[in-house]
Formats: C-alpha cells, structure tokens, sequence
C-alpha cells in the first residue's frame, strides 16, 4: 500500500482533498504535527466528503516520530529545489511520498539528508509550486500507475446507458 506523508500541513481544504485521494486509492495518510486546523474541523471533512470515514490515518507528533515509527522506509519528498523529476524515480508499492506544507515545504535540513529522494514537479518560469493537493495527486497517481493499479477498478461503466 502507498502512503502519502503530509509534512505540517496548514490549510484544511488541502488536507482534505488529498484524504479524499488515499480513500480512492487505497493509500494511506500520515499527518506530521503541528497541523494548521484540528482534525475535527468543519472544511477538513468538507473537502474529503464522505471519505474521510474510511480514510486510513496516523498523527504523528514531530518527523522524529515519524521516523522512528516507520523505520526503513523509503520516503520520496516532493519539492521544487529537486534535482530529479518526479517520473525519474521506480515506486515501490510501500513507499511513501512526502509532501511539505504550504508555505515553506519540507524544511532543508531534512532535504539535504535524502538528496537521492527527492523529486519535483516540472514547471515553467517563476511559478514557486502548485497547489498541495494537486501535487500530491501528480505523484501518488505516477506511483500507482507504476505499480499497474493494483487493487483499482480499471473499467469505465455509464450509470444509464451502453458505450456503443
């Protein structure tokens, strides 16, 4: 199962949109604390629909907790200092992709130990990121096209009619 790693995240709506994505897709979530929102917040639920009940999530206080309550795992951080595009990388089927929070992104201090990891998304000009959740889908959904989709509903179906 692929994880996606949520470090700090500060904006409710993002969070959720990105649970609404691990619930589609089998993946689980984990929050790095300090969050920007509590998790009972009215637009964290709202942006993830009623997905949020069977999302599959973890808190962790600090990225030291993180860490040592998921030692070896191999952890891709997202971010536009990278060397290596995203599409650079094999997934593993467990990893995990970490993605920053909004305003600052995965601090350097934690980079600069995981050089080979880290990845980015293509840009033009002077555009500083994308939105969080859209990056976190980018990603995820390179990851899982890698891995074949496993486990996903791979089929198209209309609600009344017949494809002809």
């Amino acid at each position: 199962m692929l994880n996606i790693v949520l470090y700090e995240p500060e904006i409710p709506a993002n969070t959720g949109n990105i649970g609404r994505t691990c619930a589609a897709t089998d993946t689980r979530l984990h929050l790095i604390e300090p969050l920007g929102f509590r998790l009972d917040e009215k637009s964290l639920k709202r942006a993830g629909m009623d997905y949020w009940e069977e999302l599959d999530v973890t808190t962790y206080i600090d990225y030291q907790d993180f860490m040592e309550r998921n030692p070896g795992a191999k952890i891709y951080m997202a971010t536009t200092k990278a060397p290596k595009l995203y599409t650079q990388v094999r997934y593993e089927p467990d990893c995990f992709l970490m993605f920053g929070k909004e305003s600052g992104g995965i601090p350097e201090e934690i980079l600069v130990k995981q050089k080979e990891e880290c990845i980015r998304i293509p840009m033009v000009g002077d555009a500083r990121s994308l939105n969080l959740g859209n990056s976190a889908a980018i990603v995820l959904y390179e990851a899982l096209r890698q891995n074949g989709f496993a486990g996903m509903n791979l089929e198209g179906r209309l609600h009344r009619l017949e494809w002809e």
